[in-house]
């Protein structure tokens, strides 16, 4: 079945649909990434986006329950320039076809990726349509035009859990698996260790596997509702509070700013991805609009303090601005792509954040140190009797 995608300024890509018939509108976004398709389309910070692979072979392994970061996909189109039909992988369920079919996305295969993320380079980011319905460019053009783009919505509301919950009360889902070598059917978890301090993590639209590794790291976890005040995340009496990734505009989510703004200097905090931005408005600045976003595995990042560089793992298409944080603010890590802010420290008071994505999935483990760090700022709160 033929299929278009049409951009909001006018150019049109033709090509064959996978997955689900229909039309979706969204802002359009490029994601780096060579493996981890999966993971993409079930990250809660895509919700509005319709995503584009730049990794030409799409589709390899398949699908599989286990590698999902939250319990449905939240892409709003998918595509790629060449669909595997057949998933070669002893953990594949579903081909990628069959998954986005089961969730309802429509997704376009033929596509010259390459021209696309050139386009986008250039012109940047914008709202674009999906679709197998409409006949014509110019419909298909208008829809897109006309459609919801990402600037000024809060679409954290639509992923953020409905009531607060304890992450892994049992200690099941946690663990690192292995599988044992030449035996694919004996998987080996490794032991967790004891939890040494309890957290509240704010969902903002939180992968699974940032909960996974905070449990990794000795932390108990309960997640609340985006909402949630200030006043009701002290009255769990944390250790420390954890504000996560998301999908939207960080300067609509007023009610999050304002919550963050009443919990510094209460208790540690440790923010990433959207929650770096959100705390970058606790503190009194602002963000803006990236050209085109940083989307994949390959993001180089500076830290200032040691001068080392980590390839990270991002998904962001704002940044704050650096010029609007106050003097009590440091910022402690940029990108070396483009000097952005990509992470920033309090001087006094034991909070800190980072606009990458620790937990990787995919991506590299550059930056999986700073579970440790946020245990440690706990640590040394703790023993200086705040």
């Amino acid at each position: 079945m033929q299929a278009l995608l049409a951009l909001e300024d006018g150019r049109v890509f033709e090509g064959e649909s996978f997955g689900a018939a229909g039309t979706r509108v969204g802002e359009i976004c490029f994601n780096t990434s060579m493996t981890g398709y999966q993971e993409v389309l079930t990250d809660p910070s895509y919700c509005g986006q319709i995503v584009a692979m730049t990794y030409p072979h799409i589709g390899n392994y398949g699908t599989n329950a286990l590698d999902q970061e939250s319990n449905a996909p939240h892409v709003r189109g998918f595509v790629v320039e060449e669909l595997t039909e057949i998933p070669s992988s002893w953990r594949a369920e579903l081909s990628l076809d069959e998954y986005l079919k089961r969730w309802n996305i429509p997704g376009v295969q033929g596509i010259d990726t390459r021209a696309l993320t050139r386009h986008l380079r250039e012109r940047g980011a914008m709202k674009a349509c999906v679709t197998t319905e409409l006949l014509t460019q110019r419909d298909a053009i208008t829809a897109a035009d006309r459609g919801d783009g990402v600037i000024g919505m809060d679409y954290v509301k639509e992923v953020t859990t409905a009531a607060p919950y304890e992450w892994d009360p049992e200690a099941r889902v946690s663990a690192i698996w292995s599988v044992a070598k030449g035996n694919a059917d004996e998987v080996r978890n490794a032991a967790l260790p004891s939890i040494r301090h309890q957290i509240v993590a704010y969902d903002y639209g939180m992968k699974e596997n940032i909960l996974r590794r905070l449990r990794q790291a000795g932390f108990g976890v309960t997640v609340v509702p985006a909402s949630t005040s200030a006043a009701d995340v002290l009255a769990l009496k944390p250790d420390g509070v954890f504000l996560s990734n998301g999908p939207g505009d960080p300067a609509a989510l007023h009610y999050a700013h304002d919550a963050v703004h009443g919990l510094m200097g209460k208790t540690p905090i440790f923010g990433i991805c959207l929650g770096h931005q959100v705390l970058g408005y606790a503190f009194g600045g602002r963000t803006f609009k990236l050209k085109f976003g940083h989307r994949g595995g390959n993001q180089p990042v500076k830290d200032l303090a040691s001068g080392k560089v980590a390839i990270t793992s991002q998904n962001h298409g704002f940044a704050v601005d650096a010029e609007s944080l106050p003097p009590e603010v440091e910022v402690t890590h940029v990108n070396l792509n483009d000097g952005t802010v990509e992470g920033m420290r309090h001087r006094e008071l034991p909070v800190f954040s980072v606009q990458y994505h620790p937990e990787a999935a995919p991506g590299p483990h550059d930056a999986g140190y700073f579970f440790k760090e946020f245990a440690e700022l706990i640590e040394r709160d703790r023993a200086e009797g705040r």
